[in-house]
């Protein structure tokens, strides 16, 4: 899938959940198995960095929603290598995508991967339930 298409996800009206494997269940409705488990805790613990976290914000919200590797630096007070090695992980979680243009990498973020993330935390609101202290 090239970075310009959106993947479109249909919900059948008499079912809860996708049917699609990107989506998955809030954890309030099924317990997660162990594969899916791995994979999220690899996009989570991505996310747990500070200047990963900054940098997938800057690169969602750069203009044309992708951003140069060159773009990417001067907000930040580590080396370009340290970028550049926060980029890695965030690409191998599965979180941004990029391709070589020249002499330059552009990024840009995987919507998927943003869907499933807050899938899976979404708690409908009618099954949580209320603690009263």
């Amino acid at each position: 899938m090239s970075k310009s298409e959106l993947v479109v996800l249909q919900r059948d009206k008499d079912k809860s959940e996708c049917e699609d494997a990107v989506c998955c269940s809030p954890i309030v409705r099924e317990p997660l198995g162990e594969e899916a488990a791995v994979d999220l805790a690899r996009m989570f613990k991505a996310l747990s960095d500070p200047v990963r976290l900054r940098l997938l914000s800057l690169i969602a919200s750069h203009e044309g929603g992708e951003a140069c590797v060159c773009d990417l630096t001067g907000p930040f007070d580590v080396s370009q290598p340290t970028i550049s090695h926060h980029l890695k992980v965030l690409r191998e979680a599965g979180l941004v995508g990029s391709e070589r243009r020249g002499t330059w990498v552009y990024y840009w973020v995987l919507p998927a991967a943003l869907a499933r993330l807050s899938s899976l935390l979404r708690a409908p609101a009618a099954t949580t339930p209320e603690k009263s202290g």
